[in-house]
């Protein structure tokens, strides 16, 4: 039985372009390139990397990029727009909790819940960034983002995904402020235009539990930021107003 992110993404590729998350793409690459040190030499691995929107950015910039999702619909479309694009990356069709690389890459990055938060076990969320960390020569960096369980504590969620533009619309919600997990129902239209359903879950992380996963992961630092469409920095301290926060680890 496929698991609710796979449905999802199982005929939705062309859709999640025309999203409204996906319109910073270039500003958050910009943030990426100052990460790097603008150094073209490194190789980056991108988790979760979907359509391809930052995989693809950063080749054109001239970097060195490998991509691996687990729904082959969205990687083909990453694959069709590289070639309009007229840059290569490396795509494979890879489970994000199971990476199977070691001392591979320079950097990697997990954007837009890129695998990360998605999963069913806090159990398999950790494996995801076991992989990454692995995957990482020494010294290395992961620059992820995932959701902020400060936010619904705050915040009323239901008023907040009423307000939120794009075709994708959240029905019943609950979040459950002892796990952190949010549970709600999602319909959306798929690539055929066919109306569909979904039951999802998904886990918020306080910054603490972030911090502790990294550091028992053996990266040297880490620190955590708001994450802003299109307009990632580490100038923006994170409040309990980011629905997401931007991590950076050092390993």
């Amino acid at each position: 039985m496929k698991r609710w992110y796979e449905e999802l993404f199982t005929n939705y590729a062309r859709t999640y372009d025309t999203e409204c998350y996906t319109a910073g793409t270039s500003g958050e690459v910009d943030f990426l390139e100052k990460e790097f040190d603008h150094d073209r030499s490194k190789s980056i691995l991108d988790i979760g990397c979907g359509t391809g929107r930052h995989a693809i950015e950063l080749a054109r910039r001239g970097y060195s990029v490998t991509g691996i999702d687990l729904s082959a619909s969205q990687l083909e479309r990453a694959g069709q727009k590289a070639k309009e694009a007229g840059v290569h990356i490396d795509l494979f069709q890879l489970n994000a909790c199971s990476l199977p690389f070691r001392n591979d890459f320079d950097f990697a990055i997990m954007l837009c819940e890129g695998g990360f938060s998605l999963q069913e076990t806090d159990a398999l969320n950790f494996q995801i960034l076991e992989g990454a960390e692995r995957a990482l020569r020494s010294p290395g960096k992961l620059i992820f983002s995932t959701l902020n369980a400060l936010f619904p504590l705050y915040h009323n969620l239901r008023n907040f995904y009423d307000s939120q533009p794009g075709g994708a619309k959240i029905g019943e919600c609950t979040f459950n402020p002892m796990t952190f997990r949010d549970h709600n129902i999602m319909t959306f239209a798929d690539d055929d235009g066919n109306t569909r359903i979904l039951e999802t879950d998904e886990r918020y992380y306080a910054p603490s539990e972030i911090c502790w996963y990294l550091t028992s992961l053996r990266f040297k630092q880490s620190s955590i930021y708001g994450c802003r469409l299109g307009n990632f920095s580490r100038d923006h301290s994170l409040t309990i107003d980011d629905f997401e926060m931007l991590v950076v680890a050092e390993k």
